[in-house]
């Protein structure tokens, strides 16, 4: 008798342990396999960084569309306002032309008169033409700097999204090792769900990466654009200065006049 008890608990013992096993990985596995449901079931660290990649994706998506807008409006009015100066022929006519325009060009056009005002009396045409074109150089470059703001937020995205990714899927498959060493049990039920949620992290870093950098991409190209409009534009007021200084150097006028580049815009 005692050796029957004896192998029937002997025999009992598997269906106990896998009934205890069944239990945990009821237990630990979640309701839904769903983003939302994994989320829910998250570790607190996972949870803070997928929170992050979101907010990091709306940010994306608030710049791209932000930039878009602006950048059409630059080019879409540096262009008009490069097709009326074309067709001037003098700085005078070119402010006339632009009279009720503002922008880029306005701001080309007032520094080079600004800079024949302050150059009055002076026969030097060349030393003009170069003060000129560092002054137009500087607003170029300012405005160069303006349409660049925001661009570097999705390069930084783009950059680390990826890697705070990886580290939410390092961090939660660190937690299923653990999780796997207290319950005594490879099942998958108890392995599956935090390696599920672990790799959801990648997934949310690559999603907030991948349209971060096609964007600044794009972006790039659309301000490489904006900025080679700019040049044309500075290009052209150099010329109609030119046009200017060599008008006034060949006018049949007297000393005073001669040497005042300026009377050929006033």
């Amino acid at each position: 008798m005692p050796g029957a008890i004896a192998l029937i608990a002997w025999l009992a013992e598997p269906s106990a342990a896998l009934a205890q096993d069944n239990v945990v990985a009821t237990a630990t596995l979640p309701r839904d396999l769903s983003p939302w449901g994994m989320y829910l079931n998250a570790d607190p660290v996972v949870k803070a960084v997928l929170i992050g990649l979101a907010l990091a994706s709306i940010v994306t998506w608030t710049v791209w569309l932000a930039k878009t807008v602006e950048i059409v409006l630059a080019k879409r009015r540096l262009r008009a306002a490069l097709n009326k100066l074309v067709h001037a022929r003098s700085t005078a006519e070119g402010i006339e032309r632009l009279a009720d325009a503002q922008g880029e060009v306005v701001q080309f056009l007032d520094a080079a008169v600004t800079e024949l005002k302050v150059s009055a009396g002076s026969t030097d045409s060349e030393g003009i033409k170069e003060r000129i074109a560092s002054r137009l150089e500087r607003i170029e470059a300012s405005y160069g700097r303006r349409i660049l703001r925001g661009t570097g937020v999705l390069a930084t995205i783009g950059a680390t999204a990826p890697f705070v990714g990886l580290f939410g899927t390092v961090w939660g498959i660190m937690n299923s090792f653990i999780g796997i060493s207290k319950s005594h049990t490879t099942n998958l039920a108890v392995v599956a769900p935090g390696i599920a949620e672990a790799l959801l992290a990648t997934a949310f870093g690559l999603a907030a990466a991948i349209p971060a950098v096609v964007i600044y991409n794009m972006f790039a190209r659309s301000i490489a654009g904006y900025r080679a409009g700019l040049g044309d534009a500075a290009a052209e007021v150099l010329r109609l200065v030119s046009r200017d200084l060599e008008r006034a150097a060949v006018a049949p006028a007297s000393p005073a006049r001669r040497a005042t580049p300026l009377s050929a815009v006033e």
